[in-house]
């Protein structure tokens, strides 16, 4: 349980963002989306959080082309970011709500559910039972992110809610 809450702390902000912040500057969107902004003038994009969201997130996840603005409609909710249409498709079977023509549902009724169905539909829990060191938190980050973004305050959060739970 630590793991998950140390998780869902860092990608909610303390638990009080519910939905993916995509205002950025152009020097930003370099260095947290440096991948989709190749060849692109990141200043088109700048501050715009519907174009970023629908150039990022774009043709993958379940998302249609950047066109079609699935990439911002299906942008990160809850306390973990549920992002991509595809998990918002089987987050809505999973709660039996229509979290595809709602995906606000996921940021308002659902943030704390569909974390827990991230970590269960990702097979997260067998990560965090590996440990409760540096090592299985990074493991359970990168599981969570893709990557170690957050790291060190991820461990943090995880070495205070074991302590709290113990």
């Amino acid at each position: 349980m630590a793991h998950f809450l140390a998780q869902c702390a860092l990608e909610s902000t303390g638990f009080t963002a519910t939905v993916e912040n995509l205002n950025y500057s152009a020097q930003r969107l370099l260095q947290v989306f440096p991948k989709y902004f190749r060849g692109v003038d990141p200043n088109a994009y700048a501050r715009n959080p519907e174009k970023i969201g629908s150039r990022v997130y774009a043709n993958r996840m379940g998302n249609g082309d950047e066109a079609s603005g699935d990439g911002f409609k299906f942008r990160g909710r809850g306390y973990i970011q549920l992002t991509g249409k595809n998990n918002y498709t089987s987050f809505s079977k999973f709660v039996g709500e229509d979290c595809v023509a709602n995906p606000d549902l996921v940021a308002t009724k659902y943030p704390l559910a569909s974390a827990a169905f991230f970590f269960k539909s990702n097979n997260i829990w067998a990560i965090c039972d590996r440990g409760a060191d540096d090592a299985t938190v990074t493991k359970v980050t990168k599981a969570v992110n893709g990557g170690t973004h957050g790291l060190p305050e991820r461990i943090q959060n995880f070495k205070l809610f074991f302590r709290a739970l113990s």
